[in-house]
């Protein structure tokens, strides 16, 4: 049994969410404000982390990254906020997902779903495989990228985002495709969300970010020259 922590000043979305969550069979704990998730992490072991942004001590941004610290363990991002420069601020962090308020409940517990399978796959069953181009190295179960031997901190978006592209190299990748197989659910909400992470991945990769083919009206493609 999955145990989620729940971290929202507001009494009645902690309540919501616990509803939803003991429905499909979660164990959940709580927090009210940022100071006691961090608390909490360090005392306890958790599946996965709700956070809203807008909360007294400590807001979600800086919470997630204390507990990342603590534990690694994945993260979802509640905000009253859709700005983009928000999105992008917490995919940097790292955290692997990002709700705005007003949610529907239903389809946070299809990310929470989508997230936790994302992350305990990717710890079974994996064989020992590398992609090497030029001084580009990634090692896929090890989840290391690296550019002449000095390794990348890429956050788990960027890293599943690559891996997924990377091993479908040369392939012609729908958005769609991309949403659905990567975010590891059929994404509801602004597709924008893929383009910032390929901004995001095309940056952390430096000078290999050509190899990311945008296909105008399709999708992109991973590609390696010849």
């Amino acid at each position: 049994m999955y145990k989620l922590l729940v971290a929202d000043d507001e009494t009645g979305i902690r309540e919501l969410i616990r509803k939803y969550a003991e429905f499909e069979g979660y164990t959940v704990a709580e927090a009210s404000d940022g100071m006691e998730a961090v608390e909490r992490c360090r005392k306890e072991e958790f599946d996965l982390v709700i956070l809203d942004v807008m909360m007294p001590k400590l807001d979600g941004f800086s919470a997630g990254k204390l507990i990342r610290q603590e534990q690694e363990v994945p993260v979802i991002i509640l905000s009253a906020r859709g700005e983009e420069y928000d999105k992008i601020h917490g995919f940097e962090i790292g955290i692997d997902d990002y709700v705005v308020k007003p949610f529907s409940p239903k389809e946070l517990m299809m990310r929470v779903a989508a997230v936790l399978k994302r992350v305990q796959g990717s710890h079974k069953g994996m064989k020992t495989e590398c992609f090497d181009y030029a001084d580009l190295h990634i090692d896929f179960t090890a989840r290391i990228v690296s550019i002449s031997q000095q390794r990348l901190e890429l956050t788990p978006k960027e890293y599943a985002l690559l891996f997924y592209m990377v091993k479908h190299a040369g392939i012609a990748l729908t958005r769609e495709q991309l949403l659905k197989d990567v975010w590891g659910y059929d994404f509801y909400g602004d597709d924008r969300t893929l383009d910032t992470h390929i901004k995001l991945l095309r940056k952390s990769i430096g000078r290999y970010a050509t190899l990311i083919v945008t296909l105008r009206g399709v999708g992109y493609r991973f590609e390696v020259p010849k």
